[in-house]
C-alpha cells in the first residue's frame, strides 16, 4: 500500500490558496444580493468565518505560510497604484502636493496627540501615527471597478492615495531612529538602519522599474508580452525585496511611479490586467478577514474606536478645506476625502516591519493597528461606494462604450461591389414653388448593409450604423 499518503491532508499554500478564492467568491456573490454591501465586505466576512476566530478551517500558521500569496496580490496593486501618480504631472500641481502634505501631517499630528492623551509612549505614538498616514490603494481600486466610477475625483484620490503610502512609509523610516534609540540600540544601527531600508527599497524600484521601462520598449511591437513582463518584474522586485530584508510594499510602488514617469506614451501604465485581477483583490480581503482579532477590539476598544473617529475626520475635512481654498466643488472635495479613509495592505505591511524592529512593542502596535484595519475594513468600502455616488462619478464608465468596427475581417469601403439598394427619402423643400417633394436617394451595397448590422452586433449600445450616418448626411445635405 505504498501508493496511499503517508499522512493525512494538510492545509499548504496551494490549498489556502484555493480555499481562500472559492470561499472568497461565495462571499462577493452572496454581497452582490444586497446592493448597499461591497463584495469586499463578503470576502472579509467569509474570511473571518473559516479563520482562527471563525470555525478555525486557516489557523495561524496556515495564514503564516500562505503570506507569500498576500505579498504577490499587495505588489500588484501597489505597482498599478503607482501607475497612477506621474512625476511629470506632480511638479505641474504643487497645489495638490501641498494638499497632500498638508492632509498627511494634520493626520499624524491628531494621530500622535490621541494616542500620548491616550498615556502612550511618544515613541509608539508617532510610530502608529505613521502607519495611520497610509491609505489602501485596494478599496478605493476595487470599489471604483465594481462601482464604475470614473472622473477626476477618481484620479485625483488616485494620486492622493500614492502620495499618502510614500509620506507614510517615510514617515516612519524617520521614525525608526527613535525606535532603535529606545531599545538601546547603537548608534551607527540607529543611522544605518532607517537608511538602508529606505533609500535601499528606493532604489531596488526604481531599478526594477527602469528596467520593466526598456524591456518594453524594446518588444514594444510584441503586446502579447507585456503582461508577463510586468509580472516577472514584480516577481523579481519582490523576491530580491525580501532577500535583502527591504520593503516588499515600497519597492513595487516605486517600480509603478518610475515607469509611468518615463513613459512619453501609453506603454505599460496603461496595461489592462484584466479579470484574473479579481483573484488577487479576492485573496487580499479573504485572508484580511481571516486575521481579524476580536480580542483586539476589546482590549483596546478605546484606542481604537478613537483613532478612526480622528482620522476618519481630518482626513475628510482637510480636503474639504483645501478644496474651498482652490475654489472646487465643496461635494467634489469632501468626496475625495473619504476616499483616503479606508486603511488596509501598507498599514498591515509597516505593523509586521515594526513588530520585527521592536519585540517590547510587537503586541501593542499589532493590536492597535489591525484592530483600526479591522474598523476601516468595514466601514470603509461602504464610504468608498458613498463618496463615488456622492460625487456623481459613479458608473460613469459603463457609459462610455467605444464603437465596434464595422467589420473584422474587412477594411471600410464604400465602393465595394455588390447589388445596389436604394433607399427614397421625401419630405417638403422649401424655396421652390414648382417641387413639392424631392427624392433624395442613399446607395448602399449589401457588404456595407452587412456591415452595419455587424455593428449592431458586437456592440448593441452603438446606435450609429453606416446606413444611419449615410441617411442622416444626404438629408442633411437637402
Amino acid at each position: 500500500m505504498d501508493f496511499l499518503p503517508a499522512t493525512t491532508l494538510t492545509f499548504s499554500p496551494l490549498l489556502a490558496f484555493a480555499l481562500l478564492l472559492l470561499v472568497g467568491a461565495l462571499g462577493g456573490y452572496l454581497a452582490h444580493l444586497t446592493r448597499w454591501i461591497p463584495s469586499i465586505t463578503g470576502f472579509m466576512a467569509v474570511g473571518f468565518l473559516i479563520g482562527p476566530s471563525g470555525l478555525g478551517l486557516l489557523d495561524k500558521h496556515t495564514l503564516a505560510d500562505a503570506r507569500i500569496l498576500v505579498d504577490i496580490a499587495l505588489a500588484l496593486i501597489l505597482y498599478r497604484l503607482g501607475t497612477s501618480l506621474d512625476l511629470r504631472f506632480i511638479r505641474q500641481h504643487k497645489a495638490l502636493v501641498l494638499t497632500s502634505l498638508a492632509e498627511a501631517s494634520v493626520t499624524f499630528i491628531a494621530c500622535f496627540f490621541v494616542l500620548h492623551w491616550l498615556e502612550f509612549s511618544p515613541v509608539l505614538s508617532a510610530l502608529i501615527s505613521a502607519i495611520l498616514i497610509s491609505s489602501s490603494p485596494a478599496v478605493l481600486l476595487h470599489v471604483a471597478h465594481e462601482t464604475g466610477a470614473k472622473g477626476p475625483v477618481t484620479e485625483t484620490a488616485k494620486t492622493l492615495v500614492a502620495m499618502n503610502n510614500c509620506w507614510s512609509f517615510l514617515v516612519f523610516a524617520a521614525v525608526i531612529p527613535a525606535l532603535l534609540l529606545d531599545q538601546q540600540a547603537g548608534l551607527s544601527q540607529v543611522i544605518l538602519q532607517p537608511l538602508y531600508l529606505l533609500l535601499g527599497s528606493a532604489c531596488l524600484g526604481v531599478l526594477i522599474g527602469v528596467l520593466l521601462h526598456f524591456l518594453c520598449v524594446r518588444t514594444q511591437t510584441a503586446a502579447q508580452y507585456k503582461m508577463a513582463l510586468v509580472i516577472g518584474s514584480l516577481m523579481l522586485t519582490l523576491a530580491l525585496a525580501q532577500q535583502l530584508q527591504l520593503s516588499a510594499l515600497f519597492a513595487p510602488l516605486l517600480v509603478g511611479i518610475t515607469v509611468r514617469s518615463l513613459e512619453r506614451g501609453p506603454l505599460v501604465s496603461e496595461l489592462n490586467f484584466g479579470a484574473a485581477f479579481e483573484l488577487f483583490f479576492i485573496v487580499l480581503f479573504v485572508f484580511a478577514g481571516a486575521k481579524l482579532q476580536l480580542s483586539a477590539l476589546w482590549q483596546f476598544g478605546l484606542v481604537i474606536v478613537s483613532l478612526v473617529t480622528v482620522r476618519t475626520a481630518v482626513k475628510t475635512l482637510m480636503l474639504w478645506l483645501a478644496g474651498t481654498v482652490q475654489r472646487q466643488s465643496a461635494r467634489a472635495s469632501a468626496a475625495t476625502g473619504m476616499l483616503l479613509v479606508p486603511m488596509a495592505g501598507l498599514a498591515i505591511g509597516l505593523a509586521q516591519t515594526s513588530s520585527g524592529l521592536s519585540s517590547e512593542h510587537a503586541a501593542v502596535i499589532s493590536a492597535v493597528v489591525l484592530g483600526a484595519v479591522t474598523l476601516f475594513e468595514t466601514i470603509g468600502p461602504p464610504l468608498a461606494a458613498f463618496a463615488f455616488r456622492f460625487a456623481g462619478e459613479a458608473g460613469q464608465a459603463h457609459e462610455e462604450q467605444p464603437i465596434a468596427p464595422a467589420s473584422l475581417s474587412q477594411p471600410d469601403s464604400w465602393s465595394a461591389p455588390g447589388p445596389v439598394v436604394q433607399m427614397h427619402w421625401r419630405g417638403n423643400v422649401s424655396g421652390s414653388a414648382d417641387t413639392q417633394a424631392a427624392d433624395v436617394a442613399a446607395i448602399i451595397t449589401d457588404t456595407d448593409l452587412i456591415a452595419g448590422a455587424s455593428i449592431n452586433a458586437v456592440s448593441p449600445a452603438s446606435k450609429t450604423t453606416k446606413l444611419s450616418r449615410l441617411f442622416k448626411w444626404r438629408r442633411s445635405g437637402v
